[in-house]
């Protein structure tokens, strides 16, 4: 059974920066693209960015020149550095993996990033 964690969240101040990381463990089987959720309390769940298994990168327009997504195939992680942070990027981060060949997708348990002075 694989899993997936998040690491890497925190408190920091309004223009403060931020990077949090997703890693596989167990079974791990080959995965296609990942990507970043975030929820705010009391809102829906939205995609913050993306990433194919060759690296193309998607971002939301909320997040575009401020956030980073990256990834190492061979180690099975992503990360996504967040530069210039905003009390509206408070939310619970959550790191998502398609199985490829597969309609099956592995979630995180979520990482809670605070931006707050």
């Amino acid at each position: 059974q694989v899993q997936f964690v998040e690491s890497g969240g925190g408190l920091v101040q309004p223009g403060g920066s931020l990077s949090i990381s997703c890693a596989a463990s167990g079974s791990i089987p080959s995965i296609g693209d990942m990507g970043w959720y975030r929820q705010a309390p009391g809102k829906q769940r939205e995609l913050v960015a993306t990433i194919t298994r060759g690296g193309s990168a998607n971002y939301a327009d909320f997040v575009k020149g401020r956030f980073t997504i990256s990834r190492d195939n061979a180690k099975n992680t992503m990360t996504l550095q967040m530069n210039n942070l905003q009390p509206e990027d408070t939310a619970v981060y959550y790191c998502y993996a398609d199985r490829r060949f597969s309609g099956t997708r592995y979630w995180g348990q979520g990482t809670q990033v605070t931006v707050s002075s």
